[in-house]
C-alpha cells in the first residue's frame, strides 16, 4: 500500500476515489489535487491498481512547445544573418572615428570614407560571431550543395591539367616546368 510524504496512510478510500476520477478520465495532477494528495502517490496507486492515463494531451502540448521553439531558432538565425549583413555593410561605408586624451582628456573626432583596419576586423568578427551562432541554432538542411562544388571544382582541375598539359607539348614536348608552376 502507498505511503503519502506527509505520512499519513493511503486508505481504501484513496484507492476508491482515484478509480472513480480515473474513470472520469482525470488526469494524475487534478486527481491529485482532488483527492490532497502528491501526484507520486497518486501515480503508484494508479500504477498498483493497473490504471493507465492518456498521455496525449501532454504529447501534442509537448509537440506544440517544441514546433514553438523551433519557429523561435528560427527567427533568431534570421535576425543573426541579417545582423551579421549590416556588421559587413558598416566596413564600407564612413565612420567617426575618435578619440579621448591628452592631459586635459580633450574629445577629438572626424569622419573618415571606411572605418580604420582594425574597426574593420572587430566588425568582420561580430558578423562572424553573428553568422556561426545562427547556423549552430538552424543548421542547413543538407550538405549536397557542397559536394556538388567539390565535385564541380574536381572537373574543373581535371580540365586545367589536360589545358596545361596540351600547352605545354605544343610549346616543345617535354618542356622543364618554372619554379612555383604546377602542371
Amino acid at each position: 500500500m502507498a505511503v503519502n510524504k506527509d505520512k499519513r496512510e493511503v486508505d481504501e478510500d484513496d484507492y476508491r476515489r482515484v478509480r472513480e476520477l480515473h474513470a472520469l478520465g482525470m488526469g494524475r495532477n487534478a486527481i491529485a489535487r482532488e483527492i490532497g494528495r502528491a501526484q507520486r502517490t497518486v501515480s503508484v496507486i494508479a500504477a498498483e491498481l493497473e490504471l493507465v492515463f492518456d498521455t496525449s494531451m501532454t504529447e501534442e502540448a509537448t509537440a506544440a512547445r517544441v514546433a514553438q521553439l523551433a519557429a523561435l531558432r528560427a527567427d533568431t538565425a534570421l535576425h543573426l544573418h541579417l545582423d551579421a549583413l549590416k556588421l559587413t555593410q558598416q566596413m564600407w561605408e564612413p565612420a567617426v572615428v575618435y578619440n579621448f586624451g591628452g592631459k586635459d582628456n580633450t574629445f577629438a573626432s572626424r569622419e573618415v570614407d571606411e572605418p580604420p583596419a582594425a574597426d574593420k576586423k572587430s566588425l568582420m568578427t561580430a558578423a562572424g560571431i553573428a553568422l556561426e551562432k545562427s547556423l549552430k541554432l538552424v543548421p542547413p538542411a543538407d550538405d549536397a550543395g557542397a559536394e556538388d562544388a567539390r565535385s564541380m571544382l574536381g572537373q574543373l582541375m581535371v580540365g586545367l591539367k589536360a589545358a596545361y598539359d596540351q600547352a605545354v607539348s605544343e610549346e616543345g614536348g617535354a618542356g622543364e616546368e618554372a619554379e612555383g608552376e604546377s602542371p
